[in-house]
């Protein structure tokens, strides 16, 4: 499945960016999608999902009131809004999906079968 993320880049520490990750392939409606990150020399990490069927979106503890998950099932693409962008937000950003199945969407790798490339954010001065 198709999952192409564009949006990345370098930016100052406090800026804003928006990833976009464009999906194909599958039913949209029906399965959660969402956001990791992979910084280097740590573990991949959950960022924000959101739920199949409008049940919600789930934030890590990390970037809550920060980062904005949204999707346009129109347009096929989900959205990762950033603001006050730090350091330590920097790594590749992979956009995910899986089958939801009637409950809020997990942070957990193993959930999400398909992921896409990834694309670069980088925070630094």
């Amino acid at each position: 499945l198709p999952l192409v993320e564009s949006g990345g880049g370098l930016v100052q520490p406090g800026g804003s960016l928006r990833l976009s990750c464009a999906v194909s392939g599958f039913d949209f409606v029906l399965f959660d999608v969402g956001w990791f990150r992979q910084a280097p020399g740590k573990e991949r990490e959950g960022v924000a999902c959101i739920s199949a069927g409008e049940r919600g979106a789930n934030y890590a503890d990390s970037v809550k009131g920060r980062f904005t998950i949204s999707k346009d099932n129109a347009r096929r693409t989900v959205y990762l809004e950033i603001s006050d962008l730090k350091p330590e937000d920097t790594g590749l950003y992979l956009c995910v999906a899986g089958r939801g199945v009637g409950h809020m969407c997990p942070m957990d790798t193993h959930w999400y079968p398909y992921w896409g490339q990834g694309t670069q954010v980088t925070v630094s001065s």
